[in-house]
């Protein structure tokens, strides 16, 4: 690959979720099958090194080694080499974000804790070093402790240890092990030295020890920074700890010395005063050690959302670059990996220049000229996507030197033109009807990002709050907006804000303009403060604008702190909208995904093709996902649960006839029945979109997996139980409802009629399963499949989607497919497995066949042109059709939608002349017969016109094709 400068834009991505349980080895044992579906590239998730455990492996801790539960280096050469033999490659998930922390395995964030300022790596974490409480400067908040660290520290449950083999003193609280400031070894050795002065030792040991403590008192403190003193700091500790383990190992009293005055100070529990040396020793360090509740309020460095134990890396900087990408990029270089999807690039500090890095040290390394750029756009030699939820409104900059985004914006818009958009208000009086006290999306939304800003993410607002303070007292004009006016102000705009950050770097794009200004105006409008001239001054500090005669340093300072700003109204969107409106808000669940809108209730055709021409014309190669890692629901589960759209009277009616019916199920919790209406309504969308007919063992399974799902669900919403603050008896009494609703028993007449009304959201839900399918591997774009999800999945949220893939069955099912396809009635077998799509092998036939296409005409689908086709006649509403064009091969995709409303009944496949009547669709200049992949039948053109009934002959979707 060195010198090659064509980037290696994949075909379609198949993402597997490697961990512990599915290693390099099992990935390696699933290529030929991935060969023979049809994709070109493997997604892998994160496999670098993680904590150990890591189901995800997104808590990265070292970024230059492989996980070693994932597998050896062995392992990833067979795996890379065994792609290749199948002319394959793969994509990795890369994290660049943040790290995983605390535990006693992440080698950098030790070495902070131990060092402080003065470590190597203080610069690498995004800490906070002089926060507003005056009792951490210099310091680490750690918020690990379960409960008030007093009574912590006095039940002993904090220990000081040694390792004689390395030298080190260090702390232990259960898996958590937290270094010693050296300059404090001191005291422990010097107070071992004093009882060893009558021992018979050889006089050097006695000198030597002394010294050693001298020594370590002597190094330079971690409070200076200079790049001198941290250079001896950082030599000279190692130096000294050798000489300790050398001395220790060689000479047991010395040994046993140290481990005596270590317990010395540990304290005894229920004697108070014997912990005073102990704390005296903490107080020394550079961190603080509190409960994990102090986080949300005090925590001065910054995390992945709200996770503690995910450190946010300051990636702008050219070391921390270098040190994480080191591995990957060569990997990249030396052709093994073929592209990179960023995670969470919302959180870099610059994100455009990241990008650039990215591509210029690849084409660097690769030894690769990487051109001039496309269309005004920096070089791309690298395929690179990232994972950007963008609002239907946003655009990415042209000046990102990226591919697109890893899929989120085209699985809502696809998902949106298979819903009834005119039935929208009517399915708001049906959830009104049912959960009268339930927000709309709107409050929701603000009402999510303004709980996460109090609680989970107070400490970064006050954080950007205090240095907003500062930047006001430097001019007279501001100096009086005080600390707690600011705080507010901030706080309001945050949850006004219309999308997750802007990108401001030197001056305010169009589009980033016109969103702070939107924010700051409707904050304004909903504030009651007396004063509300303090919205113009945040407005300015948003948009980076300082005064004209503001100093340089106090300019700097602005632009610093508009840019630190965007890096935290990403996450509080986030946490406010997708872990909590998206559980409170449940009009349609279907709609509340990552990347969605719930308040948009889905799109007309005209508006699928409009932001599918502007995905053609603007980012042609971004990723197409339908099922991710991140789902809320599988894409099958949204498909069932979009039909409810085309039946809302019905919908209306089942819900009453389902309250009555289970009302003495119900608990009563604080005066208020258990589950609440709007609990109730959530999870009967989730019973018709997940339940599959299951019996016995399985509807157990199937129990408790709902039961999984509707904790989670409950504690996101933080309306009646949350994680930080569990309501145990509300969690119970939904729990019991759950099983209520599924027992087994044959008087549960609930079960029974979910049995049947899940049957008919399944038949049409797998109908539109099939056209979104059918879209997504024929759009413009990269489709990428969940692992799984080439058959029916009704999985829900992680750890549901994590769950095992029975690939063996899979595997059967597309041997039997390629029996099929050497038939000799190609249209008959077609149509019976459309008949039996339940079970997944319809699906399986459409990706199978289509990729098959993709993989003959690469060049029809990624340098193809996207043309609309117009419908006409009777239902010219239920069809969405499109024609793919490239140096004289043509495609033309019709797919279906809104089939119950069609007229189509259960179990009865909606073709031929009877359903579809009149209804056409435009040829887009084709006058030929066309070829339909799927059942290999001919579909003649007419007057310039293609018939729906023709094409939906014996399949419910089509794909014709050029002879």
């Amino acid at each position: 690959r060195r010198g090659e400068t064509q980037v290696r834009i994949p075909r379609a991505t198949y993402r597997l979720q490697l961990n512990r349980d599915f290693t390099f080895k099992d990935a390696i044992a699933l290529i030929p099958y991935l060969a023979r579906l049809g994709v070109s590239h493997v997604y892998c998730s994160p496999y670098l090194k993680a904590r150990p455990g890591s189901t995800h492996g997104y808590d990265i801790i070292d970024h230059n080694a492989l996980n070693p539960e994932i597998g050896t280096p062995e392992d990833f050469e067979r795996f890379v080499t065994t792609l290749g033999e199948h002319r394959m490659s793969h994509i990795l998930d890369m994290v660049p974000n943040h790290m995983g922390v605390m535990g006693a395995d992440n080698a950098w964030w030790l070495d902070v804790l131990e060092n402080g300022p003065a470590s190597a790596y203080a610069d690498f974490f995004d800490i906070e070093w002089e926060p507003a409480n005056p009792a951490l400067a210099g310091k680490v908040l750690i918020p690990v402790l379960g409960d008030q660290y007093g009574l912590v520290l006095e039940r002993g449950e904090l220990k000081v240890s040694f390792s004689r083999e390395r030298g080190e003193f260090f702390l232990c609280y259960y898996d958590h092990r937290f270094p010693l400031d050296p300059r404090e070894y001191r005291s422990m050795l010097e107070a071992a030295a004093g009882a060893l002065q009558t021992a018979d030792l050889p006089p050097h040991a006695h000198a030597e020890l002394a010294s050693l403590a001298s020594a370590f008192g002597n190094l330079p403190a971690r409070h200076d920074s200079s790049p001198e003193s941290k250079l001896q700091r950082q030599r000279d500790k190692d130096v000294h700890k050798r000489q300790l383990a050398r001395l220790a190992t060689e000479n047991g009293q010395i040994a046993r010395a140290i481990e005596h005055a270590v317990q010395s100070i540990n304290g005894t529990p229920e004697n108070r005063a014997s912990f005073e040396r102990l704390h005296a020793l903490l107080e020394q360090q550079a961190y603080r050690l509190s409960s994990w509740r102090v986080a949300a309020d005090e925590i001065n460095y910054r995390r992945f959302f709200d996770i503690n134990d995910l450190a946010a890396l300051r990636m702008e900087h050219e070391g921390v670059f270098d040190a994480t990408h080191r591995f990957v990029m060569n990997l990249c270089a030396e052709g093994k990996v073929d592209g990179l999807r960023i995670d969470h690039p919302d959180g870099l500090y610059d994100p455009e220049k990241y990008f650039r890095q990215l591509q210029e040290r690849y084409a660097e390394l690769a030894g690769v000229d990487p051109g001039p750029g496309e269309d005004g756009r920096p070089p791309r030699p690298l395929y690179v996507v990232i994972e950007k939820i963008a609002a239907s409104h946003e655009k990415l900059p042209e000046s990102w030197a990226v591919y697109g985004t890893s899929g989120y914006r085209f699985a809502t818009v696809v998902n949106n033109v298979l819903v009834d958009c005119t039935a929208a208000d009517e399915m708001e009086r049906v959830y009104r009807g049912f959960a009268e006290d339930a927000e709309d999306y709107d409050d929701s939304a603000y009402d999510g990002k303004r709980s996460i800003m109090a609680a989970a993410l107070a400490a970064p607002l006050m954080m950007l709050a205090t240095e907003l303070t500062r930047i006001a007292r430097a001019d007279r004009r501001t100096r009086d907006y005080t600390l707690n006016n600011l705080r507010r102000a901030l706080a309001e705009v945050v949850a006004c804000f219309p999308v997750y950050r802007t990108y401001i770097v030197d001056a305010p794009s169009a589009q980033d303009r016109r969103y702070i200004e939107w924010a700051v105006a409707q904050a304004r409008r909903r504030s009651r403060a007396a004063d509300t001239t303090i919205f113009e001054f945040v407005r300015r500090m948003l948009l980076a604008e300082a005064p004209e005669d503001a100093s340089p340093g106090l300019k700097t300072r602005i632009r610093a702190f508009a840019m630190k700003m965007q890096q935290f109204t990403a996450p509080v969107t986030a946490k406010g909208i997708e872990d909590t409106a998206f559980y409170r808000y449940n009009r349609l669940v279907s709609l509340n995904d990552v990347g969605g809108d719930p308040g948009q209730f889905g799109i007309p055709v005209s508006a699928f093709h409009g932001a599918t021409a502007e995905r053609a014309a603007h980012r042609p190669h971004t990723m197409l996902g339908t099922s991710t890692h991140d789902n809320k629901r599988s894409e099958d589960v949204r498909t069932r649960i979009d039909v409810l759209s085309e039946m809302p009277g019905e919908w209306r009616m089942l819900l009453k006839r389902w309250e009555r019916m289970n009302r003495s199920k119900k608990a009563t919790i604080d005066d208020e029945p258990a589950p609440s209406s709007n609990d109730e309504y959530l999870l009967y969308q989730v019973l018709l979109g997940s339940y599959d007919g299951e019996e016995g063992d399985a509807l157990q399974t199937y129990t408790e997996r709902i039961q999984a799902y509707m904790l989670k669900a409950l504690r996101e919403a933080k309306v009646h139980t949350s994680w930080i603050n569990p309501n145990e008896d509300y969690e119970t009494a939904v729990s019991t409802f759950v099983a209520a609703l599924l027992a087994s028993s044959g008087r549960n007449l609930f079960l029974k009629d979910l049995r049947t009304r899940s049957a008919t959201l399944a038949w049409f839900g797998m109908l539109n399963s099939l056209s979104m399918t059918l879209i997504k591997l024929t759009s413009p774009g990269v489709p990428d499949i969940y692992q799984g999800n080439e058959i029916v999945d009704l999985s829900l949220v992680d750890p549901d989607n994590r769950r095992p893939v029975d690939y063996a069955k899979r595997a059967q099912m597309l041997d039997r497919l390629e029996q099929i396809a050497r038939g000799s009635n190609l249209a008959r077998d077609a149509k019976a497995l459309a008949a039996s799509g339940l079970d997944g092998r319809a699906k399986l036939w459409l990706m199978w066949r289509v990729l098959g296409f993709r993989r003959e005409q690469p060049d029809l689908f990624r340098k193809g042109d996207y043309l609309p086709l117009a419908a006409h006649g009777e239902h010219a509403d239920h069809v969405v059709a499109y024609v793919r064009r490239h140096g004289g091969r043509s495609l033309v995709v019709i797919a279906g939608r809104l089939w119950m409303k069609l007229g189509s009944e259960e179990g009865k496949l909606p073709l031929g002349q009877p359903m579809w009547a009149d209804t056409a669709v435009e040829s887009g200049a084709l006058t030929l017969p066309l070829t339909n992949l799927l059942t290999g039948e001919t579909v003649s053109v007419g007057n310039g016109r293609i018939r729906v009934a023709d094409a939906f002959r014996s399949f419910p979707a089509a794909v014709l094709v050029t002879v």
